[in-house]
């Protein structure tokens, strides 16, 4: 399952004075007042560049793609994007959450993660190699798509995780393995890339040393190989780690956006750092996979949809929905700036 602006939000000073702002993992109390419409609903529920905080420090002296990464995730750790902006609400969240599960069915996380045969899904396979694969094979393409892919490339090794065979077999070969999938040329260089990276460091083909890894540590080494951004590395955390992350995909992105739970000038790694400190944990999983759901169904919130004033999740949110926002809003691409910067690199 992973920017284009170069937009900043600086201004470390005022981020140090404000007295609201919540550090990662200890939420605030929220200082906005709760809308109406949130407050008449039962309180339980049922069931590929960091662009938010300007550099103001010397960059690394190894400046490669893969160090510059871990530099600004470590800087979105200490200082968020937006921190006078309080919504979500957890109680906002809650609500959401009941919505979408009255119109999709509860989604919960599975006691046993077992990686599917004839789909790619994002981040679904208890192999951390694998389900990085997966997710890369996902990047910017339909699930039908990437399951092709998925299935061409194991049909063509004779079985899955073949990795050593992978790497062996050359970039052209996998390449023309994966090309059902699109973008087989960038994804192609990045999965053997990776493979090369894992058995130069630990000499063999596995990366499940990162189920005993803490959260900040295994975010941190899986930004640490070339074409892996913050959405892939979520998506790894959040379905295979069973980590509790809000991965921000093309879906997560349009929805929050329309339904005003991030600023309007907010890009995509911007929207994963807010979102990730204003979800509530006990949300992260269900609502995930729930907006991806509702984005893909809802004909009012797909890409390209027009609001009739019918979809039960937006007519919910339309009084904090932010007036005068396009329906239209700019996708931007999952992880491919990282992906592309490292071809570029290699070339």
């Amino acid at each position: 399952m992973v920017r284009a602006s170069t937009r900043s939000i600086s201004k470390r000073t005022a981020v140090n004075a404000s007295p609201s702002s919540p550090v990662l993992g200890k939420r605030s109390a929220p200082s906005s007042p709760i809308p109406k419409s949130i407050k008449d609903e039962p309180d339980t529920v049922k069931d590929e560049p960091l662009t938010s905080v300007k550099d103001e420090t010397v960059s690394p002296s190894k400046d490669t793609l893969a160090s510059r990464k871990r530099h600004k995730h470590t800087k979105s750790i200490e200082l968020e994007p937006f921190p006078t902006f309080h919504r979500p609400l957890p109680d906002e969240c809650a609500l959401a959450h009941r919505i979408l599960s009255s119109l999709h069915g509860a989604r919960k996380r599975p006691a046993n993660i077992v990686a599917p045969t004839n789909r790619a899904g994002c981040g679904d396979s208890p192999s951390v190699l694998d389900a990085l694969v997966r997710t890369i094979l996902s990047q910017n393409t339909s699930d039908s798509n990437s399951s092709r892919a998925m299935m061409s490339m194991n049909e063509a090794y004779g079985g899955a995780l073949k990795w050593k065979e992978i790497v062996e077999g050359g970039q052209p070969k996998l390449q023309e393995a994966i090309k059902c999938g699109g973008l087989s040329v960038v994804k192609s260089k990045v999965i053997i890339k990776i493979l090369e990276q894992v058995y130069e460091k630990y000499g063999h083909y596995s990366l499940d040393h990162l189920h005993k890894a803490s959260t900040e540590d295994a975010m941190e080494e899986l930004l640490s190989f070339d074409g892996v951004g913050p959405k892939t590395a979520s998506c790894v955390l959040l379905f295979c780690l069973c980590r509790d992350d809000f991965a921000v995909d093309t879906h997560v992105f349009r929805i929050t956006k329309l339904l005003g739970w991030t600023p309007a000038k907010a890009n995509r790694e911007q929207t994963y750092h807010h979102l990730n400190r204003r979800i509530p944990d006990e949300h992260k999983y269900g609502l995930h996979i729930l907006i991806v759901t509702h984005g893909k169904r809802c004909d009012e919130c797909k890409a390209g949809g027009r609001a009739a004033g019918k979809c039960e999740l937006r007519k919910a949110f339309r009084d904090q929905a932010p007036k005068g926002l396009k329906q239209e809003i700019k996708e931007e691409m999952e992880d491919e700036d990282d992906v592309k910067d490292q071809v570029k690199e290699e070339d």
